[in-house]
């Protein structure tokens, strides 16, 4: 298995540090920087003559980098790769400069569906800073609806479905064997923006489906959660919802829901990713490096 010569990390892999140091034994010579690169002209610095290149979710190899780095053979993203049109990385033009690059998959799911039950729990119930109805709810019947049925989309489906909730969805393509398993209803849209009192959106990064209009169709006195690593909403949008009476929004991350929105009272932010836990840290890893592995063993 030959090496890479170079390997550089241009910002925070965030694997756990015992992880980085495995991925260096991968190159001759190894940097890893612990900040976030502001522009493409650090990066293209940061990255010179190597050719492998490591990055999480947070910053962007696109066009000029690659035009800048002709020595770039392997680009490894420590995140979930979804499709060339949703990456931070320009695959295509990687692909036709005869670079490769890949993503890891389903890693974190637990912790998201995790994440999902605690917090609606905490504001059904009360028993966090605010309750949503004037009594405690459970989640038995309530009505949640769910747009993506990719995996984290089917695993909160499923559980769910477990707690009792009446489960509906919406997705770019049906699943008729999630269907039939759970007894679940597809509706379109804007049927199931109207139809749910919960929404829940499971999306790619770079994919925005709710506007002004969706917002108005959805309706007030509901719950708005987004498990997405960005927006899946306009984000002034979602704000002008959140103005109304009884709206509650949800995300693990800041960045699921937008700065404009962080710190009004009937919004709740995490600092940390739920499909980062330390398990799921390794099980990233793991892939990461099965990715490097079979990358060199092809050479």
């Amino acid at each position: 298995m030959k090496k890479f010569k170079k390997m550089v990390a241009i910002e925070p892999t965030k694997l756990l540090p015992e992880w980085d140091e495995k991925l260096k034994e991968y190159a001759e010579e190894a940097i890893f920087y612990t900040d976030i690169p502001q522009d493409a002209q650090t990066i293209i610095e940061r990255i010179g003559d190597a050719d492998c290149v490591m990055l999480s979710f947070t910053s962007f190899i696109d066009r000029q980098v690659l035009e800048a780095c002709p020595n770039i053979r392997y680009i490894g993203i420590c995140a979930s790769l979804y499709a060339p049109e949703n990456a931070n990385v320009d695959i295509l033009y990687a692909n036709e400069k005869g670079i490769v690059v890949t993503g890891v998959r389903d890693y974190g799911d637990e912790g998201v569906k995790e994440y999902a039950i605690s917090e609606l729990v905490r504001l059904l119930q009360g028993r966090g800073p605010a309750m949503w109805k004037e009594e405690p709810l459970e989640l038995t019947d309530v009505k949640v609806g769910i747009v993506g049925m990719g995996t984290v989309g089917s695993l909160l489906a499923r559980t769910m479905d477990f707690f009792g909730m009446d489960v509906t969805y919406f997705s770019r393509t049906r699943k008729p064997e999630l269907e039939k398993e759970l007894g679940m209803d597809y509706l379109p849209l804007a049927e199931l923006l109207s139809n749910v009192d919960i929404l829940i959106t499971c999306l790619n990064k770079n994919v925005v489906l709710l506007d002004e209009a969706a917002f108005t169709t959805f309706g007030n006195g509901k719950i708005l959660m987004n498990v997405s690593i960005a927006p899946s909403h306009e984000v002034s949008a979602l704000k002008n919802w959140l103005m109304q009476p009884g709206n509650f929004a949800f995300s693990d991350t800041e960045a699921g829901l937008g700065t404009e929105v962080i710190g009004l009272p009937n919004v709740f932010a995490g600092k940390t990713n739920a499909g980062l836990t330390s398990l799921a840290k390794v099980r990233l890893a793991q892939k990461v490096i099965q990715n490097i592995e079979a990358f060199q063993n092809k050479e």
